[in-house]
């Protein structure tokens, strides 16, 4: 377990990175099967495990852990939202989107879902972020985080007022922030495909600028 910790970049790691750490011992399988069931190792889904509290060095990135279940996919929509602080509530389930098929997984550490989007506006609207102790994870910015969002529910409004009540009525959005977005991103989602919406949130910017 020594070996493991100390060869560990972070706190989780896939099936040959265990099987590597552990290959001194005569059954490896059966030290992963102990170490599951003291605690030492969680698995999230097959080929991916965590330390456990106790052998952990620092807090769990659920970000981190979003990309590596499932991908290619980022980190978006409510979770990234919330990520920002753009929203109040406490997002517990991680939304992501990807350019493969829906897929839905409940772990020990929570749920995390993967939406698709097409190719050409999944590739656009996302960054490295240093999310924990010098480690970094996929996230879309915060115009893309509300594209998507607006993208997969097909949302279809008209007119300014009907934004402002969608923006800051029903998603709760934080108005000083949103005010802070960048048309230059917005536009370049709204070219590769983005909702039809954008274009308001653009007008709607440029009256408040």
């Amino acid at each position: 377990m020594n070996i493991l910790r100390d060869r560990a970049q972070g706190e989780s790691f896939d099936y040959s990175f265990l099987m590597d750490c552990l290959s001194e011992y005569q059954s490896p399988r059966s030290k992963v099967t102990h170490l599951l069931r003291s605690g030492e190792l969680i698995r999230i889904k097959k080929g991916l495990y965590v330390f456990g509290p106790k052998q952990r060095r620092s807090m769990l990135s659920l970000e981190i852990l979003a990309n590596q279940i499932y991908g290619p996919s980022y980190v978006s929509c409510e979770y990234a939202l919330a990520f920002y602080g753009l929203i109040p509530e406490h997002v517990v389930e991680v939304t992501n989107v990807t350019t493969k098929r829906y897929k839905y997984y409940e772990t020990p550490m929570g749920r995390f879902s993967y939406t698709p989007l097409p190719s050409p506006l999944f590739s656009t609207g996302f960054n490295l972020l240093e999310v924990v102790d010098h480690q970094s994870a996929l996230i879309a910015t915060p115009e893309k985080a509300l594209a998507d969002l607006l993208y997969i529910r097909k949302i279809k409004i008209k007119t300014l007022s009907d934004l402002e009540a969608l923006l800051f009525d029903d998603l709760r959005l934080d108005r000083e922030a949103v005010k802070k977005f960048r048309i230059g991103v917005l536009s370049d989602i709204v070219r590769v495909g983005g909702s039809p919406v954008l274009s308001l949130i653009i007008n709607w910017l440029r009256s408040h600028k």
